[in-house]
């Protein structure tokens, strides 16, 4: 067991490094300034009622963050670099206000509060009442073994009722070494589907759309959207 938590600790030092190293060297080509329009088409079929809490997880600096909080929720993220909060709120012209909170720093705005530090750092103490859920970039930006180990915690964070958005891509892997990886329906399945509800909302080929993914030898992808329900 003692060499199992070794290794597990290692693959998540790894992916630290890494994320930290691309937002020194802003290698951040996954970031758009645009809302991302499966936000905006989407989010309404999960009925999250106003004022709620929504969990971005993995957040970066998306703008999303900033259009759920213009629809009247409130906003919860965590993001490891804090070059990316400190951007975020640089970016947008905002002064939060910081404390410390366990292992975070903790930026607010009225409505919105960034964790900065390890998501698997997070309790459901650190949270509080989550409502909902958008996942972007959190699930397809990590490797087949610590996918497992994110969907666990997420489990350990949320109760029953929580909806969660989550976008997902399906490619063939050997194309092009991720982040992002390939997620596809049988393993979205596989991964929520003993705690979730799960439903496809929707599928596109965007490989027209997304040509970077071309130049980077894509030869197709498709975009899937699912609204999950925790049961």
């Amino acid at each position: 067991m003692a060499t199992h938590k070794k290794s597990k600790q290692q693959e998540h030092t790894v992916q630290h490094e890494f994320w930290h190293q691309r937002w020194q060297q802003n290698q951040i080509g996954f970031h758009s300034d645009e809302i991302n329009r499966h936000l905006q088409q989407q989010w309404s079929k999960l009925r999250v009622e106003p004022n709620s809490r929504v969990f971005v997880p993995m957040c970066g600096k998306s703008n999303d963050m900033l259009w759920l909080l213009a629809q009247g929720y409130q906003v919860v993220g965590v993001e490891l670099s804090p070059l990316a909060v400190e951007a975020f709120f640089s970016d947008n012209g905002l002064q939060p206000t910081l404390r410390h909170q366990g292992d975070f720093v903790v930026s607010e705005i009225d409505g919105l509060q960034i964790f900065c530090g390890d998501f698997f750092a997070l309790r459901p103490a650190d949270l509080g009442k989550i409502d909902a859920v958008y996942d972007r970039a959190s699930l397809v930006a990590l490797p087949y073994e610590i996918r497992i180990d994110y969907v666990l915690h997420m489990s350990v964070l949320l109760t029953a009722g929580v909806r969660i958005l989550l976008v997902a891509f399906d490619y063939p892997q050997h194309e092009m070494p991720g982040p992002p990886f390939s997620v596809q329906t049988e393993e979205v399945e596989k991964l929520y589907y003993s705690w979730c509800d799960v439903e496809l909302l929707a599928d596109e080929d965007v490989i027209e759309q997304e040509l970077h993914f071309k130049e980077r030898g894509l030869s197709q992808i498709r975009e899937q959207v699912y609204r999950l329900i925790i049961k």
